[in-house]
């Protein structure tokens, strides 16, 4: 049954009630981190629900969250969709969201991503790009009279039943799909991500700049770092809890800020903060989330430490009402984001683009027609950074600081000297990183700059609390950035691949993964206590001599 042909026997919200069922029992079922199922939290359901869920029902999840709390309700009347068709242009534009007409004439010009992503959908239903880059709470931003009412369910295009190539893709490796428990290294969730995640999903998350030099690099160069065990140690009695910023955490790990866990998971970042409080880490919580700020606050536990990632807009006073609200909330720091003072342009992403933003036809401007926003479509990272300031200087940190009293970590810092002036500054945390690969390509390794801190500017690691990202895929790695003097290290791609194959259980896996590394890494290194690792457990690759000798040796 299409939903033209359901919403023409049901009301609206009983049809998307109906429609949406697999999502509303994922939903009723998420706060549980284990499954009997061998398929982990999807796999209570035929798979042709599950990839509705995770494809084509997403556009209904919708209809079941906070997004269509102030949408407008069936009153008798509706609006045609041959009425919504005519409103296409730039200077008149409507869309369809979750059933619901909107008029987003006026917000063309402000939208934090762009022109390009509404006036390809403009007349349209755009309800498939629309919630999984967005929170629920989005539409809240419209006044109430640009929220002119609910289509009529009767005019709606008859709408394919049959799965399409990529729906039957993803529902053969779905029922393939091993429980989270038989994952036994965090790439294997990378593996299988790329199996059962939408085309446009899995460049977004895999995506990195130009030619993904630093991508590469940033995993490949953890080879280059090997450890010297010592013997003989009592190692009987250990754990892995530490502090960074005076807060205690279960493990020296944390969750990256990442974006758009919707993407691979109905439940989005709410997934991640259920896992990291049951992990007992800290997750950073990404300005551009699919899922609300309020949503993702309400899901921690209690005394549950997260810190909130924050790009300044271009309007400095919807950054200070953020900070405000923030801290308000209860964060624990804010993680102020300077590696992407440019956007560059993540290739896969771009070439992925078309499930987001296809070309739009352009016209001579003047005639108000759809063109006008450029002949090329965004990917996901364009369409969720429009509204990014790129003229970040070292006075916002003060900034920031004004608008809050929690400690600041500034994340993405790149060279000895800055985090030196991050020092001088009086931020509590630096966190060595390039964004994953994701801003200049060519830029070092996080590892390699903590190794260089290390040789160079020892002095720094008491004056600044300072952390990582980038490349780690193991304990191992993890071990060897707190041996160099890390605090703690954060990972984002694997938390969102293990959030797209198994939820909220891949999450914990992941930390599981993790903790058994640790320790067996540290215990074999005669180590039992994070505080115990030192610079001269580990060096270079290849014998320590000469000008491979390790200069704090």
């Amino acid at each position: 049954m299409s939903l033209r042909t359901a919403t023409r026997i049901l009301s609206p919200r009983c049809a998307a009630a109906r429609l949406v069922q697999p999502a509303r029992r994922l939903a009723s079922t998420s706060g549980s981190s284990s499954s009997s199922s061998s398929h982990g939290q999807w796999g209570r359901y035929s798979w042709r629900a599950a990839a509705l869920v995770g494809v084509t029902a997403l556009t209904l999840y919708s209809t079941t969250s906070t997004a269509n709390a102030d949408a407008p309700k069936p009153n008798g009347k509706f609006i045609s969709y041959e009425e919504v068709q005519k409103h296409n242009r730039r200077d008149d534009c409507w869309v369809i969201i979750a059933g619901n007409v909107y008029d987003v004439t006026d917000f063309i010009a402000v939208h934090p991503g762009g022109a390009a992503v509404i006036l390809h959908a403009a007349g349209r239903d755009a309800t498939k790009v629309f919630v999984p880059l967005h929170p629920p709470d989005s539409l809240q931003i419209l006044p109430k009279s640009k929220h002119l009412g609910p289509v009529d369910p009767a005019t709606l295009p008859e709408e394919d039943d049959e799965p399409t190539e990529e729906e039957e893709r993803i529902a053969e490796a779905r029922a393939e799909l091993p429980p989270a428990e038989s994952m036994l290294l965090l790439n294997d969730f990378e593996e299988w991500a790329e199996r059962v995640l939408t085309a446009t999903g899995w460049n977004y998350y895999r995506s990195a700049a130009d030619s993904e030099a630093t991508f590469d690099n940033n995993a490949a160069a953890f080879n280059r770092y090997f450890f010297r065990p010592r013997i003989l140690r009592d190692i009987t009695e250990g754990n892995l809890e530490t502090e960074v910023l005076g807060q205690k955490t279960a493990m020296p790990v944390f969750i990256s800020p990442a974006a758009m866990a919707k993407l691979g998971h109905p439940l989005g970042e709410v997934n991640l903060t259920r896992g990291a409080g049951n992990a007992g880490i800290v997750q950073g919580i990404s300005i551009n989330a699919s899922c609300s700020l309020d949503e993702i606050m309400a899901a921690r536990q209690a005394g549950q430490n997260v810190w909130f990632q924050i790009y300044l807009n271009r309007d400095r006073a919807a950054s200070e009402r953020l900070l405000e609200k923030v801290t308000a909330l209860g964060a624990n720091a804010i993680i102020f984001t300077v590696d992407v003072a440019w956007q560059s342009k993540r290739t896969r992403d771009v070439r992925g683009k078309a499930a987001v933003a296809a070309p739009i036809e352009t016209t001579d401007a003047g005639k108000g027609d759809r063109g006008g926003a450029g002949k090329q479509g965004a990917g996901v990272s364009s369409a969720i950074s429009g509204y990014q300031d790129p003229h970040l200087v070292w006075s916002d940190i003060e900034f920031i600081r004004r608008n809050t009293t929690l400690p600041i970590i500034v994340k993405g810092v790149q060279s000895i000297e800055d985090v030196a002036a991050c020092a001088e500054a009086g931020v509590q945390g630096v966190i060595l990183s390039n964004h994953g690969g994701r801003s200049a390509d060519y830029a070092p390794a996080p590892i390699d700059l903590l190794y260089e801190l290390r040789a160079l500017r020892p002095d720094l690691f008491d004056k600044v609390d300072i952390m990582m990202d980038g490349g780690v895929r193991s304990g191992a790695d993890v071990v060897k950035a707190l041996a160099l003097g890390a605090k703690a290290v954060g990972l984002g791609r694997p938390f969102l691949y293990a959030n797209s194959t198994h939820g909220q259980e891949g999450v914990e896996r992941v930390c599981e993964i993790l903790d058994e590394e640790i320790t067996n890494t540290m215990r074999n290194c005669g180590v039992s206590r994070v505080a115990d690792l030192k610079p001269e457990m580990v060096g270079p690759a290849g014998p320590w001599v000469g000008a491979n000798r390790p200069p704090w040796l």
